[in-house]
């Protein structure tokens, strides 16, 4: 019993050593709640491992820093052990780095602003009194972490039943990005500001005065918030429209391929018909040969749709090939088994990448007889890979795969060489591309594989 009373009453005096003791699991609290801000925000899937691996790493460098390195080393070492955390391992692109990083510092620091200077005049205590107070310590963080997981909550309910995808909102358009950063930097200068007057001044301004800067805070982030939705809902509108004007010329490009062979319809049924009559089985053959390339190619334009290329900037650049090799008499085909949202690499990377080895596969294809380019995207699920696989006829039989990528190295007139190397480029930032190069008497084949 007498330990106990001395532990109570240890509790309710000034202990650094014992308020450390105590706060010691908020760290992994801290972390957990971290990676469920930027998680539920930017609509991150992360596996449990992922996870594990996240919560323990970061929560074991806060604790080592926090003993070890003071200020404002720590916060440099701590943000940026997390950045090279979902960088280079989570394999997160730039942009979503920069946001998991700032997201749930904008969070804890307007919580903590809102849950300071109210708590302090409840508890009747001051800021240093409650750094170094064991129990004063303790309730604080509760309060600031049950305020958290609410507010999660709270959003990630607004997310399922509005659907609020601020995912949608970044690396897509630069325009957008500058926006959100921009708003993101002043958001944190202004909360780094308000830090300070809160560290120097909380027991000198007067509470009403404090409640009047939370209500201003609080209606600056909403006005923000209000501002970039409205920016983003119009930038997502624009892509739409461009979206729908691409869809439109596959429309009339199918229409005119569909009116053709409506206008030859009778003819065909006629010519299988005197097929028939003589009992020319090998000239019936060879006819619907011919026949169903011509059904391949309105298939092949019938993909171009959309709903089954779920990106915007995906199928403009889809609708851009298919034009370009259809002016070069090349014929493309397509298989689509794959859903562009769950892309696991930066969309305007693959988008790069995609560009520059459709140009080469058409190019290299007009200049055979037979002109035909195959694009084949599967996600195998199973494998935990996604590949994009394109083959092409080609005509310079002795290509060197090994040498292609080499900057300069270029097999057309009047070309730098510089479109594969990039694509070499690309693919040595992330280790979880492999791109697959290889030929036979036919094809010349390229296949991307992305891990997940």
């Amino acid at each position: 019993m007498k330990i106990l009373s001395n532990f109570w009453i240890e509790l309710f005096n000034e202990n650094e050593n014992l308020t450390s003791i105590i706060t010691f699991p908020f760290y992994f609290i801290e972390t957990f709640l971290t990676l469920c801000i930027f998680t539920t925000l930017l609509k991150i899937d992360l596996t449990k491992r992922q996870k594990m691996i996240y919560i323990l790493t970061v929560s074991i460098v806060l604790i080592f820093s926090n003993i070890f390195i003071g200020d404002p080393y720590r916060l440099i070492i701590n943000y940026g052990f997390v950045f090279i955390l979902l960088y280079k391992i989570f394999n997160l692109d730039f942009s979503k780095s920069i946001f998991a990083i700032f997201m749930p510092f904008v969070f804890f620091a307007i919580i903590n602003t809102i849950v300071l200077k109210p708590y302090l005049y409840l508890s009747k205590t001051s800021l240093d009194l409650m750094y170094v107070t064991p129990i004063y310590r303790f309730t604080y963080l509760c309060f600031v972490y049950i305020l958290t997981a609410l507010l999660i909550f709270l959003i990630r309910h607004f997310r399922y039943n509005y659907k609020l995808n601020i995912k949608s909102y970044i690396s897509n358009d630069r325009t957008i990005n500058k926006i959100i950063f921009h708003n993101i930097l002043l958001g944190v200068i202004t909360l780094f500001m308000q830090a300070l007057l809160t560290y120097y001044y909380i027991n000198i301004v007067p509470l009403w005065i404090t409640i009047i800067n939370i209500i201003l805070l609080l209606s600056y982030f909403l006005l923000s918030f209000y501002s970039l939705t409205k920016a983003t809902r119009l930038y997502l509108t624009t892509v739409e429209l461009e979206n729908a004007e691409s869809y439109n010329k596959s429309l009339n490009i199918l229409y005119d391929n569909v009116k053709g062979f409506k206008h030859d319809f009778d003819n065909m049924v006629n010519t299988i018909g005197g097929y028939i009559n003589l009992n020319d089985i090998d000239g019936l053959k060879n006819y619907y040969s011919d026949l169903r390339k011509e059904t391949i190619t309105l298939k092949n334009i019938s993909l171009l749709n959309p709903n089954i290329i779920n990106n915007p900037g995906i199928y403009n650049l889809l609708i851009s090939e298919y034009q370009k090799a259809q002016d070069k008499d090349v014929k493309i085909n397509f298989e689509f088994f794959f859903n562009f949202e769950n892309l696991q690499m930066p969309i305007y990377e693959f988008a790069r990448i995609l560009g520059i080895l459709l140009d080469n596969a058409i190019d290299a294809a007009k200049e055979c007889d037979e002109k035909v380019v195959n694009l084949v995207f599967r996600d195998s699920s199973k494998n935990k890979v996604q590949i994009i696989f394109i083959e092409n006829t080609y005509k310079d039989k002795d290509i060197d795969t090994s040498k292609i990528f080499d900057k300069g190295v270029s097999g057309k007139e009047n070309h730098t060489g510089i479109g594969l190397w990039e694509v070499k480029q690309i693919e040595k930032k992330y280790n979880n591309i492999v791109l697959h190069t290889s030929k036979d008497e036919k094809f010349f084949k390229q296949q991307l594989e992305i891990y997940y």
